[in-house]
């Protein structure tokens, strides 16, 4: 049996009820930061264990000083590294990262680099420009992992 962890980023202080129910049997969860209100990680928090990171929105507020730029989550022998921007990935990873998750672009992506999937899950806050609403999903079976992205849709 497999282990699911909802990845989301980029609220910005919305959080749709679509985005919770497409994470709601999620095992683990994880915020790519630009989170907007510290209540959006109680609702989070409510749903499964959560790991969060700060975004670049996220500095000039006074709740957000204790959560980190960066994490790492262990899923079994997998390690999940976070952080907010892309370009902020160190060149060296621990050896058992398999997934780095990261947000800020607010365009859903994930592709393989050198072995290890590096997924966005997009923004799943207030729409900009023409992107999509989207949270991810990683489906984890030991030492395999998938990425799932999750296009919401939007009454």
């Amino acid at each position: 049996m497999g282990v699911k962890v909802g990845l989301i980023s980029d609220t910005h202080g919305l959080l749709h009820p679509q985005a919770l129910q497409a994470l709601h049997s999620c095992d683990y969860l994880i915020h790519g930061g630009d989170i907007g209100k510290p209540q959006i990680l109680d609702t989070l928090r409510e749903i499964a264990p959560l790991t969060v990171v700060r975004g670049n929105n996220d500095t000039d507020d006074a709740w957000a000083a204790d959560v980190p730029y960066e994490a790492v989550l262990r899923v079994g022998a997998l390690g999940i590294y976070v952080t907010h921007i892309l370009a902020d990935v160190p060149d060296t990873l621990p050896r058992d990262v398999g997934v780095v998750v990261t947000g800020h672009s607010h365009k859903p992506l994930q592709q393989r680099r050198h072995g290890v999937l590096f997924i966005n899950p997009g923004s799943a806050g207030p729409r900009r420009f023409k992107l999509p609403i989207t949270v991810g999903i990683l489906h984890i079976d030991g030492a395999d992992v998938r990425g799932e992205l999750v296009e919401l849709t939007l009454d």
